[in-house]
């Protein structure tokens, strides 16, 4: 499960955020999860709630924002929306679309007390 390494990175950033800002707590964390990255957000929510226990973010409200997948399609030569990587281009059918949108995750907002 990646989540959980992933959910140990998010810590890092909070805390490294906190320490740098002089908090106390942080109370709220939003995170950008595209569609496209691989990563599950229910499982990456539960991975946090463990690895926050005993920190500074310990009981932070986490929001998790999903970004839709975007790919260009190199047959169509028009940018279109993709639910999966290696999906068909929903215009043309074919398969050579190349991810451009919702493939990563980022921390976008911490908020801090």
């Amino acid at each position: 499960m990646h989540e959980m390494s992933l959910a140990e990175g998010v810590l890092q950033i909070i805390e490294e955020t906190a320490r740098r800002e002089g908090a106390r707590r942080v109370r709220l964390v939003v995170l950008e999860i595209g569609r496209l990255s691989s990563v599950e957000p229910s499982a990456l929510a539960f991975c946090f709630d463990v690895v926050t226990r005993g920190s500074v973010a310990e009981g932070a409200e986490l929001v998790i924002d999903e970004i839709p997948g975007s790919g260009w399609c190199q047959p169509c030569g028009k940018t279109v929306a993709i639910g999966e990587r290696y999906a068909p281009c929903p215009l043309c059918g074919g398969f050579q679309v190349e991810p451009t949108g919702g493939t990563r995750m980022q921390v976008r907002e911490i908020g801090i007390e």
